[in-house]
């Protein structure tokens, strides 16, 4: 018994019974397959990406080599710019499909909720339906009705609206007030989604494209700790309820860009 756990110990210590790993998943596609899949869903967002790529990509090489030419190492800089020019055009290939893809839903019922759910850091807290709604559907259009969404984090409380521009207005101002009189002395921030031509400030409210939302809420100066964001989310999130100004019939994710979806048609 003394040698069988005197030898169990050892096997321990040399990593012999160590858990045994995982099993790869088979329908877990590799990296390969993963970047053709990828490549496919940016070629149907944009027809022009594969010319994008490759400029982006000859473009880098030329700098490097100019620049090994001007220090006298031109083979050496030839090299080291292929990794950087396969880089440059997957970064290329990422903006591209990113702005084809918000110019699909851009209009859309739901766009809004789209681009929020694309903020990943910061420790936003982000409702994931309109919190108020203004005027009725016509069937199936709901081109009509303005929505509001609602966003907390250190920079204060992100009111954004989309849908007509008069109802649109009316609903970020009464929220304000809301808001307001539950968190006073924290910043409220009105933004209203719309097309790039009547982007910029109107008044209180700043008009902002859909694809840019997400990196404009996120450059907000911070102000809030951490721990009042939790209360102000707690007091407001309270204060709405579920699903309090939810058109009947809307589902405010139908516009949300499914890439998975895509990628295997």
């Amino acid at each position: 018994m003394a040698r069988e756990a005197s030898g169990s110990t050892k096997a321990s210590r040399f990593g012999r019974n160590k858990a045994p790993k995982q099993p790869k998943d088979p329908n877990k596609p590799g990296r390969i397959a993963q970047m053709k899949q990828a490549y496919g869903f940016a070629k149907q967002v944009d027809p022009k990406i594969t010319q994008w790529m490759v400029g982006a990509a000859l473009l880098t090489l030329l700098v490097m080599v100019a620049i090994g030419f001007l220090v006298g190492h031109p083979w050496y800089f030839l090299f080291l710019g292929i990794p950087l020019a396969a880089l440059a055009a997957m970064i290329v290939m990422s903006r591209r499909t990113d702005r084809g893809a918000y110019s699909m839903i851009e209009g859309k019922p739901g766009a809004t909720m789209a681009a929020l759910s694309s903020i990943r850091r910061g420790g936003w807290f982000i409702e994931q339906q309109p919190i108020a709604a203004d005027g009725r559907p016509k069937g199936q259009d709901y081109t009509n009705v303005a929505t509001l969404y609602r966003a907390v984090g250190r920079p204060g409380v992100v009111l954004v609206a989309e849908g007509p521009t008069a109802r649109a207005k009316k609903l970020l101002v009464e929220e304000r007030r809301k808001v307001e009189r539950l968190a006073s002395g924290s910043p409220v921030h009105l933004m209203r989604v719309g097309d790039a031509e009547a982007e910029g400030q109107t008044g209180d409210v700043e008009v902002v494209p859909v694809r840019k939302l997400a990196s404009k809420v996120q450059r907000l100066k911070p102000v809030l700790t951490k721990e009042e964001v939790a209360v102000v989310n707690k007091r407001l999130k309270a204060m709405t309820g579920a699903g309090a100004g939810v058109p009947a019939g809307m589902d405010p994710t139908r516009a949300r860009v499914d890439r998975k979806g895509m990628r295997g048609r």
